[in-house]
């Protein structure tokens, strides 16, 4: 017993030191994306500044402040200016194009002018990884002097997907992780006595559950297997009541079938073979099953 108590406790230590891997792993892979992710969104923020620069550039601006770039979502951003400015809707594109093909993940992105005054949309596009799905109109229209700030929403990415995926999809992989191991080291009964030899003692005999053997006075008496594994069973709870149906499940159930007489006429042959000391006998216990006598 204190082997088998041993053994479950180097599982259990062994199977923390598995999740707690496991966990390390994952945070430490998503901090390496999140690392990454950091490092594009910076860059990012630098391109918009120098399309806000351009912008004012091309409206004959080259003194007002492009003001702080702004995240207002997860994938948009917002390029605000210190003064009014007019544009061209084809320089607008043009130039959103040229700069945010420096980005590598911004290949999918939709564009809005914003009026200041009143948040309404002056101008918009959305440009595609496909040529064929951009969508651009109101080319050569100059448009009016206005406060105007540019959103720019970008089509999520895999990085960003990948971060929380791995987050969220480590959480039912540690937990199967735990739930296989701790499967494996369910404890399991073992005989009273010696669990490596299986033997054990019933009144004056010793029974063998190894080997199929009763031994008294230096005799032997042989059981089929059936046979020891039904005393097994006694011999693990003696004096205790035993129900029939736990009888018939453990002996034969694994064997894909449950037999209902049969039961009675091994308990009949053990009884037979116990006799040899009658402090040792299976009795019946009316409406529950049976049960492995050993008187002192």
């Amino acid at each position: 017993m204190p082997d088998s108590r041993n053994l479950l406790s180097g599982k259990r230590k062994y199977l923390f030191g598995l999740i707690l891997i496991s966990f390390i792993s994952v945070i430490c892979a998503a901090f390496i994306i999140t690392g990454s992710n950091d490092f594009d969104i910076a860059r990012r923020e630098v391109l918009f500044r120098r399309l806000g620069h351009e912008i004012l550039l091309q409206s004959g601006d080259s003194v007002s402040r492009v003001l702080p770039v702004k995240k207002i979502a997860e994938n948009e951003y917002q390029i605000s200016f210190e003064h009014a400015f007019t544009f061209q809707p084809e320089s607008l594109v043009s130039t959103t194009q040229r700069l945010l093909a420096k980005d590598p993940i911004a290949s999918n992105y939709v564009v809005n002018v914003v009026n200041c005054a009143n948040a309404s949309v002056a101008y918009g596009y959305a440009i595609s990884k496909n040529k064929k799905e951009d969508i651009i109109a109101c080319f050569g229209r100059k448009q009016p002097i206005a406060c105007y700030m540019i959103n720019i929403k970008f089509k999520p990415t895999g990085i960003i997907s990948a971060k929380n995926g791995y987050l969220l999809g480590s959480l039912p992989f540690l937990a199967f992780v735990g739930f296989i191991f701790l499967k494996s080291v369910k404890p399991r009964k073992t005989l009273p006595g010696s669990q490596h030899t299986g033997m054990f003692t019933l009144g004056s005999m010793s029974f063998n559950a190894e080997t199929h053997k009763l031994m008294i006075n230096g005799n032997s008496i042989d059981l089929t297997r059936t046979e020891a594994r039904v005393l097994r069973i006694f011999a693990l709870s003696p004096n205790e009541a035993i129900e029939r149906s736990r009888l018939q499940k453990e002996i034969w159930e694994d064997e894909g079938v449950i037999v209902g007489r049969s039961l009675d006429m091994f308990i009949s042959k053990l009884r037979k073979k116990l006799e040899f000391d009658p402090n040792v006998k299976i009795v019946v216990i009316r409406g529950k099953g049976y049960k492995l006598e050993i008187s002192a």
